[in-house]
């Protein structure tokens, strides 16, 4: 019999009212599977961040993220009583009622939490679209969602006394889940099935959901399916119009800096250009300077880095950049700078957080790449593309886009990646990554360079790219 959201609220606030009582020894029998999930919403959720939890329960997972501000929102008024008396710290609050009806206190919040939920929902839709206006455009909203699969298991252990029996659900697919979200303003950045083995068993459980759970044949068994999605809202209202900063590392490229200086066209409000040499053993440094001698009305700066790497000059350029908005393009005009419209265009329309080039797509001069770089690119593509969960079909191209903003909170979790990449590239693409950004790929055309010899070392850099999967691995996959 069908019936309407008031009539299915107040059944579920009964239902789980009931279980209210019994809430804290069923969690504590289901410890493993709780210390899973709460292990992975810590990790996709910052400590000291404003969070709203829908669905809260007894309050212990909004507690576990550590928020400067944490609001916990849940239909059963005996389960928010209890969520008071057992997180009693005043940067919690816990409301009573359906997400339907209640208000939160704050305007808007940095991440919006909802464990096992969804499926007790009346419109899962109506839900994520009364969520969006409590969002910026970097909130993150984190879910996770039983599979199917596990559905006849957990009835069994429900009849045997094992565990709690929960009211029925809608079994939604992360299908179902990435469609709603999409028609709600919202995108799905990534999915991974989580979870394989929900019990400790002296440590096994831990071992079992880290080495085995994020790969296939066994993601088909997960229990647990992670989703982070975010807005599709612009990072600046219209019609404000950012600062570009452009930060060009150059090593040896003396015979291309006028000429970048004078194609790099107007991008945003003011487009600043930072050309960061280091290295040269030909005249690239007095370049630099007088392409900023012969135009004073332009915003350019010029720095020589005290490291080494392009990676090292990247970031000696990020730091010195005054624009909301970083560009990178390499020295070497293998990439032209009139491509960078469109990079620019997709960050600011909110299509993509973190914008990458790709060489891989169209075809390129016949000299521009030497086979065997093209072939590792494409095999460090397919291996990262697997690691970080979202489509990268060209690591290396030198040409990226990104707010100024998120360089800042990707440099706060640079040393837990590592800190080790030489090049620039995977500093952004595994931070990103990290802090579920939309990862973009853009494809562009790829030149054969007119001055100079690539600065690359293919079998030492191609060590080096190694190490930086295995980053990935133990960082982002499994973890």
């Amino acid at each position: 019999m069908t019936v309407d959201l008031p009539t299915w609220n107040r059944r579920m606030a009964a239902a789980f009212d009931r279980l209210a009582p019994e809430r804290a020894r069923w969690l504590a029998r289901n410890r493993g599977y709780r210390d899973e999930i709460a292990r992975e919403y810590r990790y996709l959720v910052p400590p000291g961040q404003r969070v709203l939890e829908v669905g809260c329960g007894l309050g212990d997972l909004l507690a576990a993220v550590e928020p400067a501000r944490g609001v916990g929102i849940d239909i059963s008024t005996e389960m928010i009583a209890r969520a008071r008396s057992r997180h009693p710290s005043a940067r919690l609050e816990f409301l009573a009622g359906p997400i339907e009806e209640v208000e939160p206190p704050e305007p808007v919040f940095d991440a919006v939490i909802m464990s096992d939920v969804v499926g007790y929902l009346y419109d899962i839709r109506q839900v994520f679209e009364r969520l969006l206006p409590w969002c910026h455009p970097r909130t993150r909203l984190v879910l996770n969602a039983h599979s199917r699969l596990w559905e006849p298991a957990f009835r069994v252990v429900e009849r045997l006394g094992l565990r709690a029996r929960m009211p029925d659900t809608s079994w939604v697919t992360r299908e179902d889940l990435a469609g709603l979200l999409h028609l709600s303003g919202f995108e799905m950045v990534w999915t991974r099935p989580r979870i394989l083995l929900p019990l400790r068993l002296f440590g096994l459980g831990r071992v079992v959901n880290r080495w085995l759970a994020p790969f296939p044949p066994f993601t088909a068994f997960a229990v647990t399916n992670v989703m982070v999605a975010r807005p599709l809202v612009p990072p600046f209202p219209h019609p404000n119009r950012p600062r570009v900063s452009v930060i060009v590392p150059c090593r040896n490229e003396q015979g291309t800096i006028p000429e970048i200086v004078a194609r790099v066209p107007r991008l945003g409000a003011e487009t600043e250009l930072v050309l960061v040499e280091g290295g040269s053993t030909d005249a690239t440094w007095d370049a630099c300077l007088e392409a900023q001698r012969a135009e004073p009305e332009r915003r350019i700066q010029v720095h020589r880095q005290t490291g080494t790497g392009k990676g090292d000059a990247v970031r000696l350029g990020f730091a010195k950049a005054t624009g909301e908005v970083l560009a990178i393009l390499d020295a070497d005009l293998s990439v032209a700078p009139e491509d960078l419209p469109p990079f620019v265009d997709a960050l600011l329309s909110g299509k993509a957080e973190l914008v990458n080039g790709s060489r891989l797509v169209y075809p390129m001069e016949s000299r521009a790449m030497r086979w065997l770089n093209l072939a590792g690119n494409k095999l460090f593509s397919l291996i990262f593309t697997g690691l970080v969960g979202q489509r990268m079909k060209d690591t290396l191209c030198g040409t990226k886009v990104l707010l100024a903003e998120d360089w800042r909170r990707i440099l706060e979790v640079r040393d837990e990646l590592g800190g080790i990449d030489p090049f620039g590239d995977f500093d952004l693409l595994l931070g990103g990554a990290r802090l579920g950004l939309r990862i973009l790929d853009l494809p562009v055309r790829y030149r054969e360079r007119t001055y100079g010899t690539t600065n690359i070392r293919r079998f030492h850099h191609g060590a080096l790219l190694f190490r930086m999967c295995a980053v990935a691995l133990t960082r982002l996959k499994c973890r």
